[in-house]
């Protein structure tokens, strides 16, 4: 896509959705879109390569999560793959601390690549599994904020996020148009987990069908030192 459309496109669907770009903010999306392009190639990040697509899928999407995010919070994006939301919430909020989390090695290095070649700060890419990471003192309810976008069913989720997250503080998990089975499947794991559901936001995407609910999950107390359970087990076994 040829820059001047590029940047016309992505700010006039992030005005649909309440959200000023900058010229520069668009700069930078435009030069994180040909690095996942790119890198695409040698690994595999996305299945989705239209630059339209990439700007409405996963550009406009990853940034309708910003009117949740309190100012200057500290946010952990769990399982954030190619860097969603994570990347493009800090290329509209600079004021946000971000660790992107992620348990495959060759994403973290495209992750700083593009932390980089963007030039972000207060932002890390960690390589971990949630399970493993949310046993460190460093990381353990530590986050104003946990965010996720279409890593696992609800219970499972829960169980990886809520461990980061400070008391008082939200998980907003990202998901897919069909969610009234998962919220059902999760109030075991919400009560074990100390959380409860605060508020749930349906809508489509711009210029699109694409459904989407948005799940923002309150954390009323500290979570019991036994979650997460061991690498593997909450989603081989999920609470209920």
């Amino acid at each position: 896509m040829e820059y001047n459309e590029f940047i016309n496109n992505l700010k006039n669907n992030a005005k649909k959705i309440n959200v000023d770009i900058t010229d520069k903010q668009a700069i930078k999306f435009y030069e994180y879109m040909n690095v996942l392009l790119e890198w695409n190639e040698k690994i595999n990040l996305t299945a989705i390569t239209n630059p339209k697509d990439v700007i409405i899928k996963h550009f406009i999407d990853s940034i309708t999560i910003e009117k949740y995010l309190p100012k200057d919070a500290s946010i952990i994006d769990i399982g954030t793959g190619a860097g969603f939301p994570g990347i493009p919430v800090k290329i509209i909020r600079d004021d946000l601390s971000i660790t992107l989390m992620d348990s495959l090695n060759k994403r973290i290095n495209f992750l700083n690549e593009v932390i980089d070649k963007i030039d972000l700060q207060s932002i890390k890419a960690v390589h971990s599994r949630a399970e493993e990471l949310a046993k460190n003192k460093q990381f353990r309810e530590k986050y104003d904020v946990a965010t996720s976008r279409a890593v696992a069913p609800l219970n499972v989720l829960l169980e990886y996020m809520l461990p980061f997250v400070k008391v008082g503080g939200y998980c907003i998990c990202m998901k897919g148009s069909n969610i009234d089975e998962e919220v059902k499947n999760a109030k075991g794991a919400l009560k074990i987990l100390k959380g409860e559901i605060e508020e749930v936001q349906s809508f489509n995407l711009p210029e699109s069908d694409y459904g989407r609910n948005i799940i923002i999950v309150k954390k009323l107390d500290n979570t019991p030192n036994a979650y997460p359970r061991k690498a593997g087990t909450p989603s081989k076994e999920p609470l209920v």
